[in-house]
């Protein structure tokens, strides 16, 4: 495996670090006391300013408008956005990546738009009483056989989008007969039947927002299927793992600017007569958590490169699990660290350690807790080998 990183690469994470400290860091103050919300032209500007830097629909092959990133060119990204407390890369425009299978139609509606930075979209799994299980989701869709319509019922939380969401796909069973194909539609949220039906605030302040939505009796025409019938498990699962490496990636990035932050502190800060970083109390935590920061990103790494490798997705699979495993674990360790080491100003919000222990732990629930990981590793480890998947694949 040799993750030497290419001049293109070196350029790529540098222009994606120009955005993240040039024009996304000098927001974050302002976007926290405005509790989260920023002026609809400052948004209409940090999208510009992505698509002007060509970081937008990384993921996706240049002929669709995107940059046609490798999974290690992601990564590289995501590391850099990981440093921007707010979510505030939700404004960089990108379509989920199950979009991908849109149809021409779906890509001229909610595709292309969504690569321009004119719509964004939410992508509805959970619900009330299914989370970690999709096995138990309630929500259903039922084919009216006099228009050839599909009806959606059905209630979904965390429903994550940006201030200009205005669609979402949603995960849910269609009905026929005894079966229970899992199947994506995109639904507009202006649609007759969908009600946002609470919006609530959450330990981070976020650019992206997590209402729950509604659906009853809401009516859609075939074509709104993504995808095809019954393929909803593996496009998920598919969104699941991409995400997974890139939320490793970003909490890689949250613990480089975190040790960043505390050892500026700690070696100009004198208590007693010597620099505070001198006192093995404050500079052993940070030795502890440079060594995780080292570690999760090489684990995070190691996962794109096997993507781009071509590995078999069952072990992939296991590897994205075990980089958000580590490094979402790891991430928090190193912010309640460093707002030790801050002492009362890390517990202000105006200081971006508090505002990371407050975003940081949502990594270890979102996307698949950390309780899941260990589960999905576990499992790997018994079927495809403890080599295979502590190994390189």
């Amino acid at each position: 495996m040799d993750l030497t990183l290419s001049p293109a690469q070196l350029e790529l994470q540098a222009r994606a670090r120009r955005y993240v400290t040039d024009v996304l860091q000098p927001l974050e103050v302002e976007f926290e006391r405005a509790g989260g919300t920023l002026a609809p032209e400052i948004g209409r500007g940090l999208r510009k300013a992505a698509i002007a830097a060509n970081l937008h629909g990384g993921s996706f092959p240049s002929e669709l408008g995107g940059q046609g990133w490798s999974a290690l060119d992601q990564v590289l990204v995501h590391e850099q956005l990981g440093q921007v407390t707010g979510g505030l890369w939700s404004y960089i425009p990108g379509p989920y990546n199950a979009l991908i299978h849109c149809d021409p139609d779906q890509r001229r509606r909610y595709f292309d738009p969504s690569m321009r930075g004119e719509r964004s979209g939410s992508y509805a799994v959970t619900e009330d009483g299914a989370g970690s299980d999709p096995r138990t989701l309630a929500s259903t869709a039922i084919r009216d056989a006099s228009t050839g319509e599909y009806v959606l019922n059905g209630e979904k939380w965390f429903v994550t989008g940006p201030d200009d969401t205005d669609f979402m796909i949603f995960h849910c069973n269609v009905v026929d007969g005894e079966r229970r194909l899992p199947t994506l539609f995109l639904v507009d949220y202006d649609l007759p039947g969908v009600t946002k039906k609470h919006d609530p605030d959450y330990m981070h302040t976020f650019a992206d927002r997590h209402p729950q939505f509604l659906l009853e009796d809401v009516r859609v025409p075939a074509t709104a299927v993504l995808g095809t019938v019954g393929a909803a498990d593996e496009l998920t699962n598919e969104w699941f793992v991409e995400e997974r490496i890139h939320i490793g990636a970003r909490c890689s990035g949250a613990m480089e600017r975190l040790l960043e932050l505390a050892v500026g502190w700690a070696t100009e800060r004198v208590q007693f007569g010597q620099r505070i970083y001198d006192f093995q109390g404050v500079s052993f935590p940070l030795a502890d958590s440079a060594a995780d920061a080292s570690a999760a990103r090489l684990l995070t790494r190691e996962a794109a490169w096997l993507v781009d490798a071509g590995e078999d997705p069952k072990v992939v699979h296991a590897k994205a699990s075990l980089a958000k495993l580590f490094a979402s674990e790891a991430a928090f360790r190193c912010a309640d660290r460093v707002v030790q080491v801050f002492g009362g100003r890390g517990y202000m919000r105006e200081f971006a350690a508090e505002r990371f222990f407050r975003e940081l732990r949502v990594d270890r629930i979102w996307e698949g807790t950390s309780e899941i990981q260990r589960l999905i590793i576990a499992r790997a480890l018994e079927k495809r080998g403890v080599g295979r998947v502590v190994g390189q694949g």
